[in-house]
């Protein structure tokens, strides 16, 4: 006996998921609900979400209500034993929740009850985790506090962007959802999140993401991966906004009285400058053929990848080729 689904999902993230439960030999999917068409660009064109255009090209029905409680009604008439959730973009409310025989299932790209809310990942990343992982849970009224059914841990690489691991966790949590959706349905009881280890991920603005250049390295390595590649984490330069995308600690002589390793054997010849001495964090302290290295709290971090107001991303090299910057100059400072 197959059991009926409806899908709720938006972004591309979800797109994943909802071809996991569409594979599913198990799993009648019976509606795909996902929020309208948005206008984007300078022509405010309205550009259907991509779990649409998912589902479009897989010929299921889609609706696109404003609210979801908008098709309650149509949702009944299906008979659905379970609903599953990833990333819809819309509250559910309480006399929608209860419309499934089983209730909604919760795809959430973290290991609750660490990181409740719509960032887990940037969250982990910027707060230094080393691992995180994916929960399927049955949706109540609180935010992101119903009952597990499954978890799945993964590590972090130290080097990964956010939406490079979100990609990989979206791609890992789609057979965990089709799985979790056929075990409750089957008689799998949820187990109640511990009550300890609860922390919140709220959406992150681009005020969050201002870079403080007076930080330790891994710090802000950690801040700059965590926004990318949404909003992007910021400083100043000559004035105007500058994101940065990558970036790589570094501590050598060329970062004099804030630590030493060794040097990259070929650094003083690359080198655009001397070295300043004490430097203020922010301070450019060399300047070469990579890009742009800048003190901060217990060394410095080299500028992989940038982008100056109006531009485009750009590596190091495009940057000091385009912008000739200048030992001594300063990120963050006022114009």
């Amino acid at each position: 006996m197959s059991v009926r689904v409806g899908f709720l999902g938006t972004p591309e993230v979800a797109v994943p998921a909802l071809e996991a439960v569409l594979g599913d030999p198990a799993i009648d999917l019976e509606v795909v609900i996902t929020n309208p068409d948005r206008p984007k660009g300078r022509s405010r064109t309205p550009v259907p979400p991509p779990v649409k255009v998912a589902a479009e090209a897989a010929g299921l029905p889609v609706w696109q209500p404003q609210r979801p409680v908008e098709v309650i009604d149509e949702l009944r008439a299906l008979e659905l034993d379970v609903c599953a959730v990833v990333a819809y973009g819309a509250l559910l409310p309480a006399s929608v929740l209860e419309v499934p025989a089983h209730g909604f299932v919760n795809l959430h790209f973290s290991l609750l009850p660490r990181w409740r809310g719509a960032a887990p990942v940037q969250h982990a990343i910027r707060a230094g985790d080393t691992v995180t992982g994916v929960t399927t849970f049955v949706l109540d009224a609180g935010l992101d506090t119903g009952p597990v059914l499954e978890r799945v841990e993964v590590p972090i690489d130290p080097e990964e962007s956010a939406g490079e691991l979100l990609e990989r966790l979206a791609e890992l949590g789609g057979p965990v959802l089709a799985r979790s959706i056929t075990a409750l349905v089957g008689g799998r009881t949820p187990e109640p999140q511990p009550a300890e280890g609860a922390t919140l991920a709220p959406k992150i603005t681009p005020d969050d993401v201002a870079i403080d250049l007076d930080v330790p390295a891994r710090e802000l390595v950690d801040l700059v991966r965590s926004a990318d590649p949404a909003p992007g984490a910021h400083t100043t330069f000559r004035g105007d906004r500058l994101k940065v995308y990558r970036a790589t600690p570094v501590t050598d002589p060329e970062v004099p009285g804030r630590g030493a390793v060794e040097a990259d054997a070929d650094a003083e010849a690359e080198a655009g400058g001397a070295g300043v001495s004490d430097p203020a964090p922010g301070t450019i302290v060399r300047v070469d053929k990579r890009g742009v290295v800048v003190a901060c709290a217990d060394g410095a971090v080299r500028l992989d990848q940038v982008q100056p107001t109006g531009k485009a991303r750009m590596d190091g090299t495009a940057f000091v080729n385009g912008y000739r910057p200048e030992v001594g100059e300063r990120l963050g400072a006022r114009s």
